[in-house]
Parts: C-alpha cells; structure tokens; sequence
C-alpha cells in the first residue's frame, strides 16, 4: 500500500497527482472525508467496484454511495428533482446523502433498489479536490472491513485494509456518525438512515416558510 502525507495548509491537488491516477487505473484509494475515512474508486468500472467489495469482505447486495465536487458531477450520476436542488442548498457541503434515479453508465453494483444511487457533495477539502481532480464523482464508502466500526484514524484504516493501492492521510478526520441518507427521488420525503444531519431538520427545509401577519 502506498502512503501520501498530506499537509492541508499547502494546495492539495499537486499532492494527490497519484491519487488519481490509482484511480483512473482502476484502483482503490482511502481519503478523508468530512465524516469518516472513506474509499474512492471509478464509480463507472465494474472492476473497480468490485475489488472495494473484495477489500471490505462485503457483500455485493448492498451497494455504495457516491460524493462529487459540485452540482454537475452530482447531474451525471443522479437525476436531481426539485426537492433533492432545495435540500442540496440548504445541506450541501455536508453529511446528507441524497437518493437520486440513477442515470445510465454506473457499474451495476452502485445502483440500488428502484434503480436509485446515493451522492452527496461533502465538506472536506481533500474529498473534494479528488472528485475535481478526477473530474466525475467518487465512490465513497466506509473505509474498514465490512462487520468492522467505520474509522476517522487514517492509522486504523491501514491496519485493516492493508491491500489498499494509496491511503490519503490527512490526520484524523472530524468523525462522528455517518452522513444521513434520505430518499428524495420521489414523493414524499424518506429517511434510509439517520446520521449526522438531523431528520427534522431536513423535513423542515421542505415546510413553507410562515409568513408573518400584517400589523
């Protein structure tokens, strides 16, 4: 496994030149995120994907979220509705994983039930110099054995997954629970999984605001 330190207060780009190109090879790369450590691969490449499932040891009947670097890298993966654009940019950058309709060209794997995938833009400089760098989005899953906790320690994602092609380490990232995945492909609103950006106020974002009384 080959090991970038990186130093965040110098620009980050000319740093992951490798990054990338372990990407575009096909290959496999730990980087932080502004949850946990993550694992970004061609979302596109069936054999990209399904070597993050032999590195995990999970199953291939769950499938793996995505992060992008803007709105257009979000386009090319899921179709945003109306409501999925309002909630974009009230959450995004952050930890609020959108379910999308899947557009054509993912590898079988990253979509899910009803033909969904799950992306979101998150808030972390070296997550999202990677999908620029790139130039579409990434996947992003955990970074840890599958039946293992998901990890903020770049140190502890060595240990378990030592067959990794390149680990970014970028210290420790800001940890806590994982992103929040909701489904806004139709409606009304679904909550998947609960996580770092609360439920309530997602289904708030979707209230009309009140307007005040004349007086």
């Amino acid at each position: 496994m080959q090991l970038i330190v990186l130093r965040l207060t110098d620009p980050i780009e000319p740093q992951i030149v490798e990054a990338v190109a372990v990407v575009r090879r096909g290959g496999v790369v730990a980087f932080p995120t502004d949850t946990l450590y993550g694992l970004a691969a061609d979302p596109r490449s069936q054999d990209a994907v399904s070597r993050i499932f032999a590195l995990k040891g999970r199953t291939l009947d769950r499938t793996l979220a995505l992060v992008a670097c803007d709105l257009v890298q979000v386009d090319e993966v899921g179709m945003l509705t109306s409501v999925a654009r309002r909630a974009a940019s009230q959450f995004w950058p952050g930890p609020l994983t959108i379910l999308l309709q899947a557009r054509p060209g993912l590898a079988p794997a990253i979509v899910g039930e009803g033909g969904l995938v799950g992306v979101r833009i998150p808030d972390h400089p070296v997550a999202l110099a990677l999908t620029r760098a790139c130039g579409h989005a990434l996947t992003a899953t955990s970074a840890n054995r599958s039946g293992e906790p998901a990890t903020a320690e770049p140190e502890k994602v060595a240990i378990q997954l030592p067959n990794l092609d390149l680990l970014l380490d970028a210290g420790l990232a800001p940890g806590g629970p994982p992103s929040t995945i909701v489904d806004l492909s139709g409606e009304p609103p679904r909550l998947v999984r609960a996580g770092a950006t609360p439920w309530e106020r997602v289904l708030e974002s979707f209230r009309p605001a009140s307007s005040s009384s004349a007086t």
